[in-house]
């Protein structure tokens, strides 16, 4: 792809789901040609790339021949959405090796990956934005969460790392931690248990998928031109 039309480009991980979705309509609202990346959900991929003009691509993160192939596709990208991500429940002296790499693999290995291949094209430019999605439990821990938790704790380290190491040149690395969306991932919860985490958040609700999207879009944008190395709750006040 062109170096002209990689600043306009963004790939997001995990792009049609809940909070994948919010994430790249926001975008392509804003004007982003957005590729939306999926492993196994092609039909809410393609279904989305219909709604928003986007494009799907499939890959596995978790591989990372399948990563290099992923962007020998889709080229240079001027904004990288690090979704992608999976959860574990379960006391950690109950969890197996392979339920711990599992989590690792996908949310911390495949964001290096993504991250590894983006950069390049980024530094070449000397421009570039990379939103790493990670969690509220990354900064304060989760009983029963233990290796989730873990998992996006070093993510948000790794987006500090990173600040410093391309900040000189010109690139902006910023972490998204929301709190309790109302998304997929907390489906498994009783109605009890979501109106218990709703009343412990101050705002008095579960976040909402456009909430994070809508944080995403302005942390892309020509806006937020200063503002790197930050970890931005987006929790309505859960975190604190």
């Amino acid at each position: 792809m062109a170096n002209g039309t990689a600043l306009n480009t963004a790939l997001v991980t995990g792009g049609a789901g809940g909070i994948g979705g919010a994430i790249t309509r926001a975008l392509a609202r804003d004007g982003w040609k957005v590729y939306i990346h999926y492993n196994r959900g092609e039909a809410a991929a393609q279904a989305l790339a219909q709604e928003t003009g986007g494009c799907p691509v499939q890959a596995d993160l978790t591989f990372p021949l399948e990563v290099k192939g992923l962007f020998a596709r889709i080229g240079e990208v001027g904004l990288l959405v690090n979704n992608a991500g999976t959860a574990h429940y379960g006391l950690l002296q109950d969890m197996t090796e392979p339920e711990w790499r599992r989590v690792f693999a996908l949310n911390v290995d495949g964001v290096y990956r993504c991250c590894r291949e983006a950069i390049p094209g980024m530094v070449r430019r000397k421009a570039g934005c990379i939103l790493n999605v990670a969690s509220v439990w990354g900064v304060r821990g989760a009983s029963c969460e233990a290796a989730y938790s873990a998992s996006k704790g070093a993510v948000v380290a790794l987006t500090k790392a990173l600040c410093k190491e391309l900040g000189p040149s010109g690139i902006r690395v910023n972490a998204l931690c929301p709190g309790v969306i109302d998304t997929e991932m907390i489906a498994n919860l009783s109605p009890e248990d979501k109106r218990a985490l709703a009343e412990d958040t101050p705002l008095g609700r579960l976040g909402r998928p456009e909430d994070v999207g809508e944080l995403a879009a302005f942390l892309a944008s020509p806006r937020a031109a200063f503002i790197t190395g930050q970890v931005i709750g987006c929790d309505g006040g859960f975190g604190v």
